[in-house]
């Protein structure tokens, strides 16, 4: 929704290991740029289809974990972290993750909240499992 949130996403990528899979729109090349403050270049992989993209992840043997609202959802703080090859999908702030990607999730991780909001900024919800993913919290 905003472009900052990208170039959030890859310094936090960046500081617990993990690479950005983004798509090949043209703007996203400028969202990028806008929040990166590295200094060296970052991992990024560009997916062009997403949903192909994410299926071959799941063909590959990554598990799939999707941040979203969810009965079967598992609370962040009950999320195993990563032992493999993980993606970690995170939906628009707004809508969330498309119906058509929601099947290929192995998992659903929600962030509880006890404010009256009902969803985080992507970039904080993106980086607080990305964290806990990579067991540094």
């Amino acid at each position: 929704m905003h472009n900052a949130n990208l170039g959030t996403m890859l310094r936090t990528c960046d500081a617990v290991g993990a690479c950005l899979a983004v798509p090949r729109y043209p703007w996203v090349p400028e969202a990028l740029a806008r929040g990166n403050t590295l200094r060296r270049p970052a991992c990024v992989h560009w997916s062009g289809d997403q949903l192909t993209w994410l299926a071959r992840q799941r063909e590959r043997g990554a598990r799939v974990v999707g941040v979203e609202l969810a009965e079967d959802a598992v609370r962040l703080a009950d999320l195993r972290p990563a032992r493999g090859t993980t993606v970690a999908v995170l939906g628009h702030e707004r809508d969330g993750i498309p119906p058509e990607a929601l099947d290929l999730l192995d998992e659903v991780v929600e962030i509880p909240m006890v404010g009256t909001g009902t969803t985080l900024n992507v970039a904080v919800a993106g980086s607080l499992v990305l964290y806990k993913l990579a067991g540094l919290v």
